[in-house]
């Protein structure tokens, strides 16, 4: 098993070596390239495979479900389901997979119950070169037959009334498995929400790894828009900011997370007295803030950051700013030590809200969130920007080693700068939980982006 997991690693450090050269960490002069459309797919399919191979047999194990059914239609596929199939395959009508664990340490059956091209991902069990249905069974019947002759004891189905990724499954298409299946078959069906959860959640050792490089392409993405390549102080605009911010990430081949936004936070009093609140092009002294993230490689990132203007006399960003940053980042660390194995969402926001005060943070407040395959799922909530002390049934969800969360938080301080009135500052950086550390994905900000 240690010689198995070492050999993964060296395959998948080869395929990174020889396929990332243009994706090194980027410089002054280097803007990053994203890999091309067959190097990602040749990326997402050894990745998807491999998580096939090892993460499955355990978590289903874990579960305690010997079989897994997961069905979808073409046009809306499961969100589990995506995160199992090849990246280059296409999945015509309906689609249904089945998952069994036949026990006494044998490996899990990985089924496919549809005409889509799975690549070797699955035993192809149905047969597909016949579309005379008088003489060949039909799909459901071969549902029905897949499941008598295994004799499943607990079968999951993607069905969950917290979890939205979990709950997949449509109602028509639990009736078909239902009557596929029969009564006997019927009455073992349970919410499979812990088996989808901890297959979402759940990154392999070499899926950080890669991870690491998907958010360093985000920050960096936002380190170059707030730049001066993008920002003429008393020319552009926040509209324009953000529409420079959409085209390099469409340059890239890349997605948004969502739409982004850029805001500005404090403007010097001065300037603000000369043009009034609602004016919207960046000028020196401003304080601007971002929330954007990407879509790549099947992951997402989400990142809140800072730039400042420099003013005509500056030479750096103003000490009452700098405290503030450095109050934020203190309440991240806080955030990273206070993670534990086996704690709740809930208890986790409780326990970094009670050091933070004890500590005598100014005004500390939490609303993160798993990040990973899905933007806000499927993991514990931990906090909202309402709900500072139980989030209910999705804050109850439990944090797992190898997955990933959003340390997106804030404290609110006064400033000098601004007359002394308060500013909120926002951050949000990606880290991982693992058995050896909580770490920042990709590092974080700690200090000012600036704009000269």
């Amino acid at each position: 098993m240690i010689m198995q997991k070492r050999l993964n690693r060296v395959i998948v450090e080869v395929i990174f070596f020889i396929i990332f050269i243009k994706f090194a960490w980027p410089n002054e002069n280097n803007f990053p390239h994203t890999l091309s459309i067959r190097q990602q797919a040749e990326v997402i399919n050894r990745i998807t495979k491999l998580r096939l191979e090892t993460l499955l047999p355990r978590i289903m194990r874990e579960a305690g479900f010997d079989m897994w059914v997961i069905a979808c239609n073409e046009d809306h596929l499961d969100a589990v389901f995506k995160t199992m199939i090849p990246f280059d395959t296409w999945c015509p009508i309906t689609q249904i997979l089945v998952f069994y664990d036949p026990g006494e340490g044998k490996p899990i059956q990985r089924l496919n119950i549809s005409r889509t091209n799975m690549r070797g991902f699955y035993e192809d069990v149905w047969d597909v070169k016949s579309w005379d249905l008088e003489k060949k069974e039909d799909q459901w019947s071969c549902l029905g037959r897949i499941v008598r002759e295994r004799d499943p004891k607990k079968i999951a189905i993607n069905e969950s009334m917290e979890i939205w990724a979990a709950d997949g499954l449509t109602v028509s298409l639990k009736k078909k498995i239902t009557d596929a299946i029969g009564p006997k078959y019927a009455a073992r069906l349970r919410s499979g929400e812990k088996l989808a959860t901890l297959w979402l959640m759940t990154l392999l050792d070499e899926e950080l790894e890669l991870y690491e490089r998907v958010v360093s392409l985000a920050r960096f993405l936002i380190k170059d828009t707030f730049s001066d390549t993008s920002v003429t102080p008393g020319v552009t605009t926040i509209d324009d900011l953000l529409f420079s911010y959409l085209q390099k990430v469409a340059n890239l081949g890349l997605e948004n997370y969502a739409w982004p936004w850029f805001r500005i936070r404090a403007r010097n009093p001065e300037v603000l007295k000369k043009y009034g609140k609602g004016d919207n092009v960046i000028r020196r002294g401003d304080l601007i803030q971002c929330d954007v993230g990407i879509r790549y490689l099947r992951y997402y990132t989400d990142h809140c950051e800072w730039a400042y203007v420099l003013q005509p006399n500056e030479l750096d960003v103003p000490n009452g700013y700098k405290k503030i940053m450095a109050e934020a980042n203190r309440l991240q660390d806080i955030f990273c030590q206070e993670f534990r194995e086996g704690l709740t969402g809930n208890q986790l926001l409780q326990n970094i809200l009670t050091r933070a005060k004890k500590e005598g943070l100014c005004k500390p407040k939490i609303y993160s969130h798993s990040i990973g395959y899905y933007l806000h799922e499927p993991g514990p909530l931990i906090g909202l920007p309402w709900e500072q002390e139980n989030t209910g049934a999705r804050g109850d969800v439990t944090i797992l080693f190898n997955s990933t969360y959003t340390a997106e938080l804030s404290v609110a301080c006064p400033v000098q700068e601004i007359d002394g009135q308060e500013l909120t500052m926002a951050l949000e950086q990606i880290v991982a939980f693992t058995p050896r550390d909580t770490y920042f994905v990709g590092g974080r900000q700690t200090q000012f982006h600036i704009i000269k």
